[in-house]
This record gives structure tokens, sequence and C-alpha cells, in this order.
């Protein structure tokens, strides 16, 4: 049901979310279609992008894309016009996970976490921001990770992925702050979705060591996330610009 009023009202809005047909990126999506917001939610997959487009209800559209291909940032923006729509808010959720030692990580596999993460935000940012300048009115934000702050092993390519995102949201948010684009991030913990029961899977040690350094001592949910990115997209963080929010039950600085 969407019930929009105050500071976090996002009546108005139109989101693209990357990777919105799972995970953190439907959660996203769910609790932007409930602030007032239209969304559109990509993906590789259409059956997946149609059942969740259905189950998010009539204020959400999709579109397949993978943020890998060099050319679909410009092709997924046209589709998106072709809509009415103009993206106002971005965030960049699409990703990939790869548990494996370093010396067992190959080139290609490091390459293909970074083409997902990097270079797929980076041309789609590259994409919606022309029009967010020239309106003077944006808000992208890019989903970083615990990675992005402390070390986890047995995650090179996901952790150089995320880390990158830092310099990215800060030099963004100084670059485009000036000309009313927002830029800011978060950095879920460890949140209850599919990517993470993949990285924990036959790994019991890793999820008991996780549950004892978080103070909260449980993962999060989706709609942890997705309440966090209402938040920074929304007038009650008009004032917040590159930043980025740990959303991790005191993980970060736990003992």
């Amino acid at each position: 049901m969407r019930t929009p009023s105050g500071p976090f009202d996002l009546t108005g809005e139109v989101a693209l979310i990357t990777g919105g047909g799972t995970g953190l990126g439907y959660g996203i999506a769910e609790a932007f279609v409930e602030a007032g917001a239209r969304v559109v939610i990509t993906g590789r997959r259409q059956n997946v992008l149609e059942d969740a487009a259905r189950r998010l209800g009539v204020h959400v559209r999709w579109v397949q894309n993978d943020v890998t291909d060099s050319g679909g940032a410009a092709a997924l923006m046209t589709r998106v016009a072709e809509m009415g729509w103009q993206p106002t808010v971005l965030i960049n959720n699409a990703g990939r996970h790869l548990k494996k030692d370093a010396v067992d990580t190959s080139p290609d596999e490091f390459r293909a976490v970074i083409d997902t993460h990097v270079h797929g935000a980076f041309a789609l940012t590259r994409a919606v921001l022309p029009a967010m300048i020239e309106k003077r009115r944006g808000s992208i934000l890019f989903m970083a990770s615990m990675t992005s702050l402390i070390g986890v092993p047995r995650s090179i390519a996901y952790a150089a992925a995320k880390s990158a995102y830092l310099g990215m949201i800060r030099s963004l948010a100084c670059e485009v702050g000036p000309l009313g684009v927002r830029v800011n991030g978060i950095a879920p913990g460890w949140i209850e979705t599919p990517m993470l029961q993949q990285a924990l899977d036959g790994d019991p040690a890793r999820r008991e060591k996780i549950l004892s350094r978080t103070p909260l001592g449980c993962f999060g949910a989706p709609s942890d996330i997705g309440a966090a990115a209402v938040y920074l997209s929304s007038p009650a963080a008009r004032f917040v610009n590159g930043v980025v929010l740990p959303v991790d039950g005191g993980a970060s600085i736990g003992f």
C-alpha cells in the first residue's frame, strides 16, 4: 500500500534500480513504491523481472538489461524514455559475488566482477547524469559493501569492485553536487538474500563469525536497505552528499 507523506515522500520521483528483480534490489524497489515513486527495475532474466514487477504493482516497469554490455546503458535509457519516464534516482545495485582465494581467482573471473560492479555502474551513471544536471535534480546511489570498509578473506574481486565505489561516490559528489545531483552510497552488512546464502554455503564457521561480530546479533532484511535508500533519495537527506551509510547492525564497528 502506498502511504507517502512528509520528508520521505518520493511522489514524482522515477527510480531506476539495477538488479531490481531479486534480493536487495527487490527490497529497494518495494520501499520506493511504498514511498510514492515510480520504479523501473532491470536485470538479465526476463522471467524474474516480469514476476517481480507483477508483485510490486502498477507503478513498476521492467527492462531486460545486462550492465556488462558496453552499449546497454544508452539502449536502456532509450527504452525508459519510450515509457515517458525519466529517472530522477539511480540505484547502482546489480552485482555478482565470487568466493575464492586470491591465488585461485583467474583474471577472467576478476574482470567479470569488476565489469558488473564498476564498469556497469559507471556506464549507467554517465547515461543518466546529463538529464539530471539539466534539471539540477537527481540522486545517485551506489550499493557498496562491508568489503568496502573491512577486510574479508576469499573475496578479492568483490572487495576491489566495492571499494572502487568509495572513490566514485566521493569524486562524483564533489563534481555534480554543485549541479543539483547528490551522490551517496549504502554499505549493507550481511543481509538475508540469495547472494548471502551463496557466500555462506557450506561455511558455518563464517556464518558464526559474522553473527558474533554483529552487535545486533542477527542478519538484516532487504527492507532495511530499502528504507535507507528511500531516506538518502528523499528530501529528508537534501544536505547529505558523498557519504557511505553502513546498514549493518553495527558489524563495521563490532568486536
